[in-house]
């Protein structure tokens, strides 16, 4: 009887509750708009359809982006597009552009990049400044710090909008070894100082470059590196490795995968702060011994990249020289250092 009793409250409770929910949703105020949004469609659950949210109108413009079909048997069979370990090797005609942008929009990333410009360097920063206007990342969120013992002459460029400068002032040098060996340094500083939290890509470029060509979310990736154009038709016997053992950035002859670009290289904050917390540990560990490697961060940056492959490699259209001829692989030059006078702008050379 008394169970009896009890379902009988149970069933009166229940049905009173589900009689109170609909009346809520027949007199209550307007449900909210509410968006369910899958890889494929999205759709509005709401007695209102009259407003859409711009938002959620790119999210559908970006899931039906028209693009030419992708092929795994076509493509270009002039260059190497994969590492032995895997990693991507970027070359023009290896990506779509639009269907990259679409992807990395929705994430909503942001990009920063450093530049050093010291000493005289810093006549290069204003091309370095208006190329990367044009074509780096090119409607991202971009922040670029510029590094230099001079800040009064930093030029004025124009940003557009969600793109801005910072000016870190540092000191200047009578070698510059040592301004090129401080960089791992100030990178690391850097991303544990300001960076953390406020983004999620970096990139480390030379002032003494300039852009011509897109540089865009194709570069993305854990670690990046870009291949150096001066060396890549070489054995690697050839590269100009730091070959004594007694220096923290050797690899031997029969060692060594490219050789890579000191002047350009990127990925995560995580994985570019390793890099620069390790290239700058073995730089100061070495340098203590009275070592310092054949080209300073450049040496380390490469030892490093042999034991920690590079999740994604670059081709030389992200560093070419600008006194060079092209090679015909090279269908397009993003970025290159420019021609200069060493012995003009160098303090030592």
């Amino acid at each position: 009887m008394q169970a009896s009793k009890g379902r009988c409250v149970t069933v009166i409770l229940l049905t009173t509750l589900l009689l109170m929910g609909m009346l809520y949703v027949y007199f209550g105020p307007p449900l909210r708009k509410e968006v369910v949004i899958s890889n494929h469609e999205f759709h509005l659950v709401s007695p209102d359809h009259q407003r859409w949210d711009e938002r959620i109108k790119k999210l559908w413009d970006y899931n039906h982006l028209r693009y030419p079909q992708p092929s795994i048997v076509k493509g270009r069979t002039d260059v190497v597009t994969l590492t032995p370990w895997l990693a991507p090797v970027v070359w023009e005609g290896t990506f779509n552009p639009d269907l990259l942008d679409s992807i990395y929009q929705q994430q909503d990333i942001s990009v920063a990049a450093t530049v050093f410009a010291v000493g005289k360097y810093i006549m290069f920063l204003k091309n370095f400044l208006e190329t990367a206007e044009e074509y780096f990342f090119v409607g991202f969120k971009v922040h670029i710090y510029v590094f230099t013992d001079r800040p009064d002459e930093v030029p004025q460029v124009k940003m557009a909008p969600g793109r801005q400068l910072t000016v870190l002032p540092v000191p200047s040098s009578n070698r510059w070894q040592e301004i090129s060996a401080r960089r791992m340094e100030l990178i690391q500083k850097l991303i544990e100082e300001r960076l953390q939290g406020h983004g999620k890509y970096i990139f480390c470029l030379d002032v003494d470059s300039k852009f011509h060509g897109r540089w865009g979310t194709e570069s993305l990736g854990g670690l990046v590196a870009v291949i150096h154009p001066g060396y890549y038709w070489d054995p690697r016997s050839n590269f100009p490795y730091e070959r004594r053992p007694q220096s923290r950035a050797y690899v031997a002859e029969e060692e060594g995968d490219f050789y890579y670009c000191g002047g350009a290289f990127g990925g995560s904050l995580e994985e570019v702060l390793l890099l620069a917390k390790t290239c700058r540990s073995n730089f100061e560990a070495d340098a203590k011994e009275g070592i310092e490697a054949a080209w300073q961060e450049e040496s380390h940056l490469n030892r490093y990249m042999w034991i920690n492959k590079p999740s994604k490699v670059l081709s030389p259209e992200y560093l070419w020289q600008d006194f060079k001829s092209r090679n015909s692989e090279i269908h397009i030059i993003r970025f290159s250092g420019v021609v200069k006078n060493y012995a003009e702008i160098r303090p030592n050379a």
